[in-house]
Protein backbone atom coordinates (compact mmCIF):
# COMPACT_ATOMS: atom_id res chain seq x y z
CA UNK A 1 0.00 0.00 0.00
CA UNK A 2 1.52 3.50 -0.91
CA UNK A 3 0.52 5.93 1.47
CA UNK A 4 0.76 8.92 -0.85
CA UNK A 5 -2.16 7.34 -3.46
CA UNK A 6 -4.01 6.88 -0.01
CA UNK A 7 -4.24 10.32 1.19
CA UNK A 8 -4.59 11.77 -2.33
CA UNK A 9 -7.44 9.13 -3.18
CA UNK A 10 -9.14 10.11 0.28
CA UNK A 11 -9.06 13.26 -0.13
CA UNK A 12 -10.42 12.67 -3.90
CA UNK A 13 -12.86 11.20 -2.67
CA UNK A 14 -13.63 13.08 1.00
CA UNK A 15 -14.25 16.04 -1.61
CA UNK A 16 -16.24 15.11 -4.45
CA UNK A 17 -19.89 14.95 -4.53
CA UNK A 18 -19.78 11.20 -4.07
CA UNK A 19 -18.96 11.83 -0.48
CA UNK A 20 -22.58 12.89 0.11
CA UNK A 21 -23.75 10.23 -1.98
CA UNK A 22 -22.06 7.87 0.60
CA UNK A 23 -22.87 9.70 3.20
CA UNK A 24 -26.41 9.65 2.33
CA UNK A 25 -27.71 6.13 2.13
CA UNK A 26 -26.35 5.42 5.61
CA UNK A 27 -27.80 8.44 7.22
CA UNK A 28 -31.26 7.31 5.29
CA UNK A 29 -31.34 3.95 7.19
CA UNK A 30 -30.68 5.64 10.68
CA UNK A 31 -33.72 7.99 9.61
CA UNK A 32 -36.08 5.19 8.57
CA UNK A 33 -35.18 3.37 11.85
CA UNK A 34 -35.97 6.03 13.74
CA UNK A 35 -38.95 6.99 11.82
CA UNK A 36 -40.24 2.70 12.68
CA UNK A 37 -39.21 3.30 16.24
CA UNK A 38 -41.02 6.13 17.06
CA UNK A 39 -44.02 4.35 15.09
CA UNK A 40 -43.84 0.88 16.37
CA UNK A 41 -41.70 0.63 18.99
CA UNK A 42 -39.23 -1.77 19.12
CA UNK A 43 -39.36 -4.64 16.78
CA UNK A 44 -37.22 -7.49 16.44
CA UNK A 45 -39.08 -8.59 12.83
CA UNK A 46 -39.05 -4.95 11.74
CA UNK A 47 -35.77 -4.28 12.36
CA UNK A 48 -34.34 -7.73 10.50
CA UNK A 49 -37.02 -7.07 7.33
CA UNK A 50 -34.74 -3.66 7.05
CA UNK A 51 -31.96 -4.48 7.70
CA UNK A 52 -32.11 -7.42 4.87
CA UNK A 53 -33.63 -5.28 2.14
CA UNK A 54 -32.61 -1.73 3.09
CA UNK A 55 -29.16 -1.84 4.82
CA UNK A 56 -28.05 -5.37 3.07
CA UNK A 57 -29.88 -5.56 0.31
CA UNK A 58 -29.66 -1.76 -1.34
CA UNK A 59 -27.59 0.44 0.58
CA UNK A 60 -24.55 -1.59 0.99
CA UNK A 61 -24.28 -2.33 -2.67
CA UNK A 62 -25.00 0.85 -3.75
CA UNK A 63 -22.16 2.21 -1.56
CA UNK A 64 -19.68 -0.39 -3.28
CA UNK A 65 -20.83 1.14 -6.49
CA UNK A 66 -20.14 4.56 -5.44
CA UNK A 67 -16.57 4.30 -3.57
CA UNK A 68 -15.42 1.06 -5.57
CA UNK A 69 -15.65 2.93 -9.02
CA UNK A 70 -15.16 6.38 -7.40
CA UNK A 71 -11.20 5.74 -6.32
CA UNK A 72 -10.46 5.08 -9.75
CA UNK A 73 -12.65 5.13 -12.49
CA UNK A 74 -12.38 9.20 -12.78
CA UNK A 75 -9.26 9.21 -12.86
CA UNK A 76 -9.39 6.58 -16.21
CA UNK A 77 -12.61 8.59 -17.54
CA UNK A 78 -10.36 11.85 -17.39
CA UNK A 79 -7.09 10.48 -18.50
CA UNK A 80 -5.48 11.96 -15.42
CA UNK A 81 -4.71 7.82 -14.51
CA UNK A 82 -1.85 8.47 -16.48
CA UNK A 83 0.13 10.25 -14.02
CA UNK A 84 -0.18 8.01 -11.54
CA UNK A 85 0.68 5.02 -13.94
CA UNK A 86 4.32 7.06 -14.84
CA UNK A 87 5.64 7.17 -11.04
CA UNK A 88 7.68 4.63 -9.67
CA UNK A 89 4.97 2.39 -7.97
CA UNK A 90 3.96 -0.62 -9.02
CA UNK A 91 0.18 -1.29 -10.80
CA UNK A 92 -0.59 -4.05 -7.82
CA UNK A 93 0.44 -1.57 -5.33
CA UNK A 94 -1.92 0.88 -6.66
CA UNK A 95 -4.66 -1.70 -6.76
CA UNK A 96 -4.53 -1.91 -3.29
CA UNK A 97 -4.28 1.15 -2.40
CA UNK A 98 -7.09 1.99 -4.12
CA UNK A 99 -9.23 -0.69 -2.78
CA UNK A 100 -8.25 -0.20 1.09
CA UNK A 101 -9.58 3.26 0.83
CA UNK A 102 -12.79 2.30 -0.93
CA UNK A 103 -13.18 -0.66 1.27
CA UNK A 104 -12.96 1.74 4.68
CA UNK A 105 -14.69 3.96 3.27
CA UNK A 106 -17.67 1.27 2.71
CA UNK A 107 -16.71 -0.51 5.67
CA UNK A 108 -16.93 2.45 8.26
CA UNK A 109 -19.94 3.72 6.43
CA UNK A 110 -22.08 0.04 6.33
CA UNK A 111 -21.16 -1.30 9.68
CA UNK A 112 -21.75 2.28 11.63
CA UNK A 113 -25.25 2.87 10.14
CA UNK A 114 -26.25 -0.85 10.19
CA UNK A 115 -25.72 -1.11 13.91
CA UNK A 116 -27.36 2.10 14.74
CA UNK A 117 -30.14 1.40 12.62
CA UNK A 118 -30.82 -2.33 13.78
CA UNK A 119 -30.04 -1.18 17.94
CA UNK A 120 -32.60 1.61 17.41
CA UNK A 121 -34.99 -0.86 16.30
CA UNK A 122 -34.61 -4.09 18.19
CA UNK A 123 -31.70 -2.67 20.81
CA UNK A 124 -29.59 -6.42 21.36
CA UNK A 125 -32.40 -8.35 21.09
CA UNK A 126 -30.80 -11.97 18.78
CA UNK A 127 -27.57 -10.32 18.06
CA UNK A 128 -29.31 -8.54 15.54
CA UNK A 129 -27.51 -5.59 15.46
CA UNK A 130 -24.16 -7.12 16.05
CA UNK A 131 -24.35 -9.82 12.94
CA UNK A 132 -25.56 -7.20 10.33
CA UNK A 133 -22.98 -5.32 11.04
CA UNK A 134 -20.87 -8.26 10.49
CA UNK A 135 -22.14 -9.00 7.41
CA UNK A 136 -22.14 -5.23 6.17
CA UNK A 137 -18.31 -4.74 6.88
CA UNK A 138 -17.16 -7.68 5.68
CA UNK A 139 -19.89 -7.30 2.60
CA UNK A 140 -19.01 -4.17 1.79
CA UNK A 141 -14.94 -4.93 1.64
CA UNK A 142 -16.39 -7.84 -1.12
CA UNK A 143 -18.70 -5.32 -2.74
CA UNK A 144 -15.39 -2.26 -2.94
CA UNK A 145 -13.42 -5.03 -4.84
CA UNK A 146 -15.78 -5.59 -7.08
CA UNK A 147 -16.89 -2.32 -7.70
CA UNK A 148 -13.37 -1.47 -8.25
CA UNK A 149 -12.95 -4.01 -10.91
CA UNK A 150 -15.42 -3.03 -12.57
CA UNK A 151 -13.66 0.61 -12.40
CA UNK A 152 -11.07 -0.62 -14.52
CA UNK A 153 -12.70 -2.78 -16.90
CA UNK A 154 -15.08 -0.84 -18.29
CA UNK A 155 -15.68 2.84 -19.10
CA UNK A 156 -19.24 2.58 -18.28
CA UNK A 157 -18.58 1.14 -14.50
CA UNK A 158 -21.26 2.97 -12.88
CA UNK A 159 -24.23 1.94 -15.58
CA UNK A 160 -23.19 -1.33 -15.55
CA UNK A 161 -22.79 -1.68 -11.67
CA UNK A 162 -26.39 -0.79 -10.73
CA UNK A 163 -27.49 -3.36 -13.47
CA UNK A 164 -25.17 -5.93 -11.36
CA UNK A 165 -27.00 -4.26 -8.44
CA UNK A 166 -29.94 -4.30 -9.12
CA UNK A 167 -30.47 -7.20 -11.48
CA UNK A 168 -28.19 -9.82 -9.83
CA UNK A 169 -28.08 -8.70 -6.11
CA UNK A 170 -31.48 -7.86 -6.18
CA UNK A 171 -33.81 -9.84 -8.06
CA UNK A 172 -31.65 -13.09 -9.35
CA UNK A 173 -29.31 -13.77 -6.09
CA UNK A 174 -32.56 -12.54 -3.85
CA UNK A 175 -35.24 -14.82 -5.19
CA UNK A 176 -33.15 -17.40 -7.25
CA UNK A 177 -32.52 -20.80 -5.44
CA UNK A 178 -29.52 -21.75 -7.33
CA UNK A 179 -28.13 -18.34 -7.96
CA UNK A 180 -28.11 -17.27 -3.79
CA UNK A 181 -24.70 -19.55 -3.31
CA UNK A 182 -22.94 -16.58 -5.97
CA UNK A 183 -24.34 -13.48 -4.75
CA UNK A 184 -22.29 -11.11 -1.88
CA UNK A 185 -25.69 -9.66 -0.39
CA UNK A 186 -26.27 -13.58 0.66
CA UNK A 187 -22.93 -14.02 1.45
CA UNK A 188 -23.15 -10.82 3.95
CA UNK A 189 -26.81 -12.06 5.52
CA UNK A 190 -25.10 -15.38 6.12
CA UNK A 191 -22.37 -13.99 8.34
CA UNK A 192 -25.34 -12.30 10.12
CA UNK A 193 -27.19 -15.45 10.72
CA UNK A 194 -24.55 -16.62 12.03
CA UNK A 195 -24.49 -14.78 14.96
CA UNK A 196 -28.61 -13.90 15.03
CA UNK A 197 -30.49 -16.07 16.83
CA UNK A 198 -33.77 -14.29 15.72
CA UNK A 199 -36.27 -16.86 14.62
CA UNK A 200 -37.44 -13.69 12.02
CA UNK A 201 -34.04 -14.52 10.23
CA UNK A 202 -32.33 -17.08 8.30
CA UNK A 203 -30.40 -18.01 5.44
CA UNK A 204 -29.71 -20.75 2.89
CA UNK A 205 -25.95 -20.43 2.28
CA UNK A 206 -24.01 -21.88 4.43
CA UNK A 207 -21.30 -20.20 6.45
CA UNK A 208 -18.37 -22.44 5.22
CA UNK A 209 -19.51 -21.87 1.72
CA UNK A 210 -20.04 -17.95 2.27
CA UNK A 211 -16.89 -17.00 3.63
CA UNK A 212 -14.25 -18.89 1.48
CA UNK A 213 -16.10 -17.29 -1.46
CA UNK A 214 -15.99 -13.79 -0.14
CA UNK A 215 -12.02 -14.10 0.64
CA UNK A 216 -11.58 -15.60 -3.27
CA UNK A 217 -13.94 -13.06 -4.61
CA UNK A 218 -12.31 -10.19 -2.82
CA UNK A 219 -8.54 -11.00 -2.98
CA UNK A 220 -9.70 -12.25 -6.70
CA UNK A 221 -10.76 -8.91 -7.73
CA UNK A 222 -8.31 -7.06 -5.97
CA UNK A 223 -5.57 -8.72 -8.03
CA UNK A 224 -7.26 -8.97 -11.39
CA UNK A 225 -7.48 -5.04 -11.04
CA UNK A 226 -3.59 -4.67 -10.37
CA UNK A 227 -3.50 -6.82 -13.82
CA UNK A 228 -5.38 -4.58 -15.59
CA UNK A 229 -3.67 -1.51 -14.71
CA UNK A 230 -0.57 -3.14 -15.80
CA UNK A 231 -2.31 -3.37 -19.29
CA UNK A 232 -2.85 0.42 -19.41
CA UNK A 233 -0.73 2.40 -21.52
CA UNK A 234 0.81 5.75 -20.08
CA UNK A 235 -1.35 7.26 -23.15
CA UNK A 236 -5.01 6.09 -21.32
CA UNK A 237 -5.14 3.93 -23.82
CA UNK A 238 -5.49 -0.11 -23.49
Amino acid sequence: MNTVVADITYRAMLGRKRIWLLVLLPVALVALAALLRLVNGQDEQTAVLLMKSFAIGTMLPLLGLIAGTGVIAPEIEDGTIIHLLAKPISRPVIAVTKFVVAASLVAVLAAVSTYVAAYLLAGSESGIATGFTLGALFGGVAYAAVFLLLGVLTRHAVAVGVIYALVWEGVVGGYVPGARKFSIQQWAQSLADQVSSSPFFSTEVTLGFAVPAMVIVTIGAVVWTGQRLRSLSLTGDD
